[in-house]
């Protein structure tokens, strides 16, 4: 009797592990970036990949399209998908050339995708925003606004696929309360003006700098960045999302192979006493990521410039010095768009509510931009930022400054004379300075200063300025010299 039963478990353990492995081989897996209710990149060739059985023969079927492709001796499978037009749904299906297996997509749009990055203020969701019940009660007027919420996870080297995702959803009030304010409204806006589905990718991490989104191999690549690698090598803490390229490596590299129109991004606040370093890092991550996401595609990358805030463990001046990066940034780098928050700021609380601004601001960017000579539902957008610095023209005891996106001219705003405005003489020592508009030109004085040589603009985290546009957009903080920062030397 035991010798039977020892031999009936026998049998049964057999077949059970037969049973096992033809469920395993009958797997197929697609990529967790890949779900129901996904937004595909329009008009475009959108890959997606996958795994199954080795070698084994697949068809992929989206929209009237077959595609043949057959998965390598390890088992990883790809196909390319061409999109039409925006527009849905479809569904898309990858199956077993014998038709069965098969994995099965539905309530797919094609429209535009964006990937949404950066900490906190990035990552704020519309339940803490200005008007929160309402905006989120709003949402359901929005279906082809489809959300994807990368979970976080800071891993060590690059991973080939997200380590756990709960897939695309479709904007309503249940899903939009805890998503993205920032990038809601960015897409909401794009959405109206636009009327095509936008699928917004959110990767983002509170609290967490620059560094750590970047990809070690381009890190490694800047001789000036080597003394706060050096100093995280000392450290015995691998997993923490403040190292050096563990975000980009959990929450980036698992996005490699996807289509997309565009980045927007909101962060800094944890580099904000590093403002020399950040001048080095900032173009890095967007090289990087062109580089990694998009095959060196210079794709729209749209940055929020951070609201005033009193960094009380910092000099005044360490936010303004980080402005100043940003902008230098924007002017250098291809294919950026910058929007000031000067005016969007409550000073004691570095997550201001008020992120419809900072969302609209972001889309007048990329229909100014991306989307110009596209139909829209209003005006087209020709003045997407506040006045930018240009060049200064020294004229006896006065500075003239000129700028960019003057709109139909310059304005104070709360129609009192222009404030935070220095001024300096050979000693580089600024002291305040009176301002008035002439055309679209700021020219600058002070009676202490005959011999004027640079000019500062809102020159201290808590600065309010209220120089504008006629558009009703702030000016940016700006510097004409170049002077060394304070910030120079402050690796980590």
């Amino acid at each position: 009797m035991l010798n039977f039963r020892k031999r009936f478990c026998q049998v049964l353990s057999t077949i059970a592990v037969a049973i096992a492995a033809g469920y395993a081989n009958a797997d197929i897996t697609v990529a967790r970036i890949f779900s129901d209710h996904m937004v595909l990149q329009q008009q475009a060739k959108v890959r997606i990949w996958g795994t199954t059985k080795p070698q084994r023969k697949l068809i992929i079927a989206f929209n009237d399209q077959e595609t043949a492709v057959e998965a390598d001796a390890q088992g990883k499978w790809s196909g390319v998908l061409e999109t039409p037009v925006a527009g849905g749904p479809y569904t898309i299906e990858v199956r077993a050339e014998t038709g069965e297996p098969r994995v099965q997509f539905s309530n797919v749009m094609v429209g535009e995708v964006w990937i949404c990055s950066g900490q906190s203020n990035m990552e704020w969701p519309i339940e803490k925003a200005e008007a929160p019940e309402r905006e989120i009660a709003g949402s359901k007027d929005f279906p082809n606004i489809r959300f994807l919420d990368i979970q976080h996870s800071a891993l060590l080297d690059p991973n080939g696929d997200l380590t756990k995702a709960n897939g695309w959803d479709v904007c309503n009030p249940e899903t939009a309360r805890t998503f993205s304010a920032t990038a809601y409204f960015f897409g909401r806006r794009l959405n109206q003006e636009l009327n095509i589905p936008i699928g917004l990718v959110k990767t983002t991490w509170g609290g967490t700098p620059c560094e750590a989104w970047i990809s070690s191999e381009a890190l490694a690549g800047e001789p000036g960045l080597k003394p706060l690698l050096d100093h995280w090598e000392t450290l015995e803490v691998a997993a923490a999302p403040h190292r050096p390229a563990n975000l980009y490596n959990g929450m980036v590299a698992p996005l490699r192979g996807i289509t997309f129109r565009g980045v927007i991004w909101y962060q800094g606040e944890s580099n904000v006493k590093r403002a020399e370093q950040y001048r080095t890092l900032f173009p890095l991550l967007i090289s990087d990521w062109r580089k990694q996401l998009a095959g060196g595609r210079e794709f729209p990358f749209y940055f929020v410039q951070l609201a005033p805030f009193r960094y009380s463990n910092n000099a005044v001046e360490a936010l303004a010095e980080l402005w100043d990066t940003q902008l230098e940034t924007y002017r250098t780098t291809p294919n950026l768009g910058i929007v000031v928050t000067t005016d969007v700021t409550e000073l004691n609380d570095i997550h201001p509510r008020n992120k419809q601004a900072v969302g609209a601001r972001l889309a007048g960017w990329a229909l100014s931009d991306c989307y110009r000579g596209l139909p829209t539902t209003s005006e087209p957008v020709n003045v997407p930022s506040g006045p930018l610095y240009r060049n200064k023209e020294i004229s006896g005891h006065e500075i003239r400054i000129n700028f960019d996106f003057v709109a139909e001219g310059l304005v104070a705003k709360d129609d009192e004379p222009l404030n935070w405005f220095t001024v300096c003489g050979a000693d580089q020592k600024f002291v305040a300075a009176s301002a008035r508009i002439e055309g679209d030109q700021v020219v600058v004085w002070s009676d202490e200063i005959t011999d004027p040589r640079e000019v500062r603009f809102a020159w201290s985290d808590t600065a309010t300025p209220n120089l504008f546009n006629s558009f009703g957009l702030p000016a940016s903080p700006f510097r004409t010299d170049r002077y060394p920062l304070s910030s120079e030397g402050n690796h980590f």
